[in-house]
């Protein structure tokens, strides 16, 4: 029985032509031009997005905290806890998401016209700067480092300098060498676009508690919040108290600020003498209820407390 030798040009399919190849590399690379870069930049904005946004939420509670701190009391002391904020936050997140969709499409747009104008340029040159670890890494670490400006800004003041120096001095020496390390692998990046969207939003954070703490002075001192202070939920309400047994004005009919409400209690600020008391809410009743009073040019706080300091 002869044996039948198969010939080694037979044994597997004949392999494609160069031409070919070259042919479907370049169709694969015009099909990514076209809508994949756009696709590819539309997820890596979401997957940044979503750290900033929920390290950016953790920290606003502190915000908050420090906000009524100024009053000398706490959020839980005027009814305000996690589910009450994310309540009043409610129309502030229903605008910022119809203000970041037409945003997004922007820069989608732009995006795409810019690769398009360059013939694909634009798009090679990013992904080749994408692809060396070193630049990436270096970019991400200086980003990280330059995050921490919001945290040091609430132990003092900050020039642009001293800023610099501390943003490379810490991005080289704490996040250089991971950063470079988690690019080897995609789960690292990944990781890596965590890390970084998390201190992005954590800086944020520590720059929205500052400019919280400094329009709560501002009420303090001016009786009238800002509108940072609206968006956040805090609300520049202002009542005349009066008596629930004879429904007579109290404490001369003044107005007062309606900090909130908690276990029967109202808190309140008193603009005139510069206090925040409290009172009981079955001996109180509330009238003349206003939202963000309109206040004559130059209005300040603290006339009756300068008048009692004078005496």
């Amino acid at each position: 029985m002869s044996s039948h030798q198969i010939s080694p040009e037979h044994r597997y399919p004949p392999e494609a032509p160069e031409s070919a190849v070259a042919t479907e590399t370049v169709a694969t690379e015009q099909q990514q031009g076209d809508g994949g870069g756009v696709m590819a930049l539309l997820e890596r904005i979401g997957s940044v997005v979503v750290p900033i946004t929920v390290a950016l939420y953790a920290v606003l509670y502190i915000g908050v905290e420090q906000m009524y701190a100024v009053f000398g009391v706490n959020p839980q002391q005027v009814g305000v806890d996690q589910s009450v904020l994310l309540g009043r936050l409610t129309s502030t997140l229903v605008l910022l998401l119809l203000v970041a969709l037409p945003l997004l499409g922007v820069i989608a747009g732009l995006a795409w016209l810019i690769d398009r104008m360059t013939g694909g340029a634009a798009n090679r040159l990013f992904q080749g700067i994408r692809k060396r670890p070193w630049i990436a890494a270096t970019v991400a670490a200086l980003w990280c480092g330059a995050t921490y400006w919001g945290i040091f800004r609430i132990f003092g003041t900050l020039d642009l300098f001293v800023m610099v120096v501390v943003a490379v001095g810490l991005g080289v020496l704490a996040f250089l060498i991971p950063f470079r390390l988690m690019r080897r692998k995609p789960v690292g990046r990944a990781g890596a676009k965590v890390i970084v969207g998390g201190l992005t939003g954590v800086g944020l954070g520590f720059l929205l508690i500052l400019s919280l703490v400094e329009g709560a002075v501002d009420v303090q001192e001016t009786g009238q919040a800002s509108e940072l202070l609206n968006a956040v939920g805090f609300q520049d309400q202002w009542t005349v108290l009066k008596s629930a047994e004879d429904d007579k004005p109290l404490y001369d009919g003044r107005w007062m600020m309606l900090l909130g409400e908690s276990d029967g209690t109202y808190v309140l600020y008193d603009c005139d003498k510069l206090e925040t008391f409290r009172r009981p809410m079955e001996t109180t009743n509330l009238s003349q209820i206003q939202l963000d009073p309109e206040r004559r040019q130059g209005f300040t706080c603290g006339d009756l407390a300068q008048q009692d300091s004078g005496n």
